[in-house]
Formats: structure tokens, C-alpha cells, sequence
């Protein structure tokens, strides 16, 4: 086991120092794209004007025998584009796979200046983790580059959900977990042939009408109510981040088409403490800036009761609620998200600015 006093020292000579806290970054949305394809490689300009985060992607919708030149193309794009405040990602092979290595070897090596975070698929355990860490310090020692690449592992295997916690302290290169449920569900053997969501045979069903026992009451139509089959693996994913200060993110939703159902997996993420999502497709970047911005009414009325509430002690009144110390840090938590997308989004400013004010006008 490793010294507590040796975890923030390279771990290669000439690396980077790892970093000791996770910046925060807006990243609402990891959106996808596929470098081998060349329709898809046209659009980054203009995608990454759009997106916090944009991905590079190497692995699952990659064919076997397009591996290389997705990662080729990921070179490619890299170098000639300016991202701006746009985030570059790339998310390797599998560590079982037969690229990762040169996945690891050709893009850090190539555009280790550019790329921000590399995300690892199917993570088990720590152990998986440790050995990324090494291999991008001496990568990056390597390569000359002055500040750590930042590691996000895949929550997709059953081994990952009973790991979380040990895999989201591994390293300090550790940016955050995403839930990948295609892969979880098939790990866990559940039967589902979905990529996130619900499901409606997963439900509750309201109790029979009238007391037990009463004729005709079980042929009564009773209301069903869909569960979320997510929603124990998101509340642990976001409990482990939490505790080691990373990022938590849903992941994919499949059904391209039903953008209602994807709005309200997002937003249900979102509630649960999740930053972002992954989009796979141009609709749905609209939908994950939309959930993943707290509404401009929540951060009007934080920003009143941090007003109120001066140092965060004690308590106050405000519209008929009690406002105390808890409140106030669940507002500090909202508010402290508006500033951060704000600053990347002055439509976003402009919205929080209005409904401030405008709280302020029927306050008085």
C-alpha cells in the first residue's frame, strides 16, 4: 500500500504533480463522436462550439477493423482544431483489448497538450485504475507535458458497482465515473434490451380497491407506477464521487427518438447530484444543457436565502420557509453551479441575472 505522503508525488520522473483538487468544469454533455467517420470528423468545429465536453471515441461503435483509423483520426482532428473552452476527451479500448496500449501510447505521445481527460472503459477496480496512472506519467513525462491528464473510469460491470468506492479514490488523476448501463445490465445478467431508461415491466401496482377480501375487488383496473432501474447504481456512483471530490455523470440514452423519456432520465441524474450526461446524438445536447442548468427561478431564490442568511448561521423566514445552515449550503451548491455555467454561457447569465432581479422586485 501506498504512503498517504506519496500519493500527490509523480509517479514517473519529469510528470506532471497531480493535481490535488478536480477543477470544475462545465460538462453538462460528453458528446460523442466517432473519428473514423468522416461526415462525423467534418462537423467538430462546429459541434464543439455547442458542447462542454466533446469525446473522441475508440471503443464500443468502433468496427474492429476501424480501430486504428479512429485513433488516427482523433490525432488528426486534434491538431487541427481549436477547441477553445471546450473540453477534448477521448475514451480508450477496453484494458483487455488488444489497442488500448497504442491507444494510450499514440495519443498522449501525439495530442497529450490537448486532451483533458481519458476515459477507461469497464472498470473493475482499483487496480485498473493504478495502472493507467502509471502508464500516463511516464507518458507524460515522455511527451514533456506540463499538466496531468485527468483519468474517468466507466461504471459497467458488476465487479465496478461492488468497487465504486476503492476505484473512485484510486489516484489523484481520477476526474469522474459514468454510468454505462448497456454493459452493467448484461454483467448483472438483467433482462433488458435497453440503453438506460426504464422499463415497464420494472413497476409498482397500487394496492386492490376497497379492504382484502372484498368481491370483484382484485379485478378492479389498478394504476401501475414505472420504476427506475438505475436509480440504487446512480445514488451509490454519486455517494462515491462525492466522498473522493470527483465528478459524477449519467451515461448513455439509446432511444434517440424519444427525447421526452431522455429529458427525464437526465433531470432525474441531475436531481440525484450527476453534473452531465453523454449525448450520441446532435438532439440531445440540447436536452442535457437544459437539465444540467438549474432552472433560473431555483438560483434566484438560492441566491435569496444566501442573501439572507449572511454568514450561513441560525435561521430566517423567507416566503413562510425556515431557512438554516442546511438550506443554506444546499443553496451555496445551486448558486455556485449557476456561476460556474455563467461563465461559459452568457445566455445562461443573462437568464439567472433576470430571474434575480425580478425575485427581488416581488420580494420588495
Amino acid at each position: 500500500m501506498r504512503s498517504a505522503k506519496d500519493f500527490f508525488r509523480p509517479l514517473a520522473v519529469g510528470a506532471p504533480d497531480p493535481v490535488r483538487e478536480v477543477p470544475f468544469r462545465p460538462s453538462r454533455m460528453i458528446h460523442f463522436f466517432d473519428p473514423s467517420n468522416e461526415k462525423m470528423a467534418a462537423k467538430v468545429p462546429s459541434i464543439a462550439a455547442k458542447v462542454d465536453v466533446l469525446l473522441g471515441n475508440l471503443e464500443d461503435a468502433v468496427a474492429a477493423d476501424r480501430k486504428e483509423a479512429a485513433r488516427d483520426g482523433l490525432v488528426r482532428i486534434a491538431k487541427a482544431t481549436d477547441f477553445g473552452e471546450t473540453q477534448l476527451w477521448t475514451r480508450i479500448n477496453s484494458l483487455d483489448s488488444p489497442w488500448a496500449l497504442d491507444d494510450l501510447l499514440t495519443l498522449v505521445t501525439e495530442i497529450g497538450d490537448k486532451l483533458d481527460v481519458v476515459m477507461v472503459p469497464k472498470v473493475e477496480g482499483a487496480e485498473d485504475i493504478h495502472y493507467v496512472d502509471r502508464l500516463l506519467a511516464q507518458l507524460e513525462a515522455k511527451a514533456r507535458i506540463d499538466r496531468p491528464i485527468l483519468v474517468h473510469a466507466i461504471l459497467e460491470t458488476a465487479g465496478g458497482v461492488a468497487n465504486v468506492e476503492e476505484i473512485a479514490g484510486a489516484s489523484p488523476r481520477m476526474q469522474g465515473i459514468s454510468l454505462g448501463p448497456a454493459d452493467l445490465a448484461a454483467s448483472r445478467r438483467m433482462k433488458t434490451t435497453r440503453v438506460g431508461g426504464g422499463h415497464p415491466g420494472y413497476l409498482v401496482r397500487e394496492d386492490p380497491k376497497g379492504p382484502s377480501g372484498t368481491e370483484g375487488a382484485m379485478e378492479l383496473p389498478r394504476l401501475t407506477y414505472q420504476q427506475d432501474l438505475w436509480h440504487y447504481t446512480i445514488a451509490r456512483m454519486v455517494d462515491a464521487c462525492a466522498a473522493h471530490g470527483i465528478l459524477p455523470y449519467y451515461g448513455p440514452f439509446g432511444d434517440i427518438k424519444d427525447t421526452l423519456a431522455c429529458e427525464d432520465q437526465f433531470r432525474n441524474a441531475f436531481l440525484l447530484g450527476c453534473v452531465g450526461a453523454w449525448s450520441l446524438h446532435p438532439v440531445q445536447i440540447d436536452i442535457a444543457k437544459k437539465v444540467f442548468s438549474p432552472d433560473p427561478a431555483e438560483v434566484a431564490w438560492a441566491r435569496r436565502v444566501i442573501d439572507a442568511m449572511g454568514d450561513g448561521t441560525g435561521a430566517v423566514m423567507i416566503d413562510g420557509k425556515m431557512q438554516d445552515d442546511a438550506t443554506f449550503k444546499q443553496c451555496q451548491v445551486v448558486a455556485e453551479l449557476a456561476d460556474a455555467l455563467s461563465a461559459r454561457d452568457p445566455e445562461l447569465a443573462e437568464a439567472y441575472e433576470a430571474a434575480y432581479k425580478d425575485a427581488y422586485k416581488e420580494q420588495s
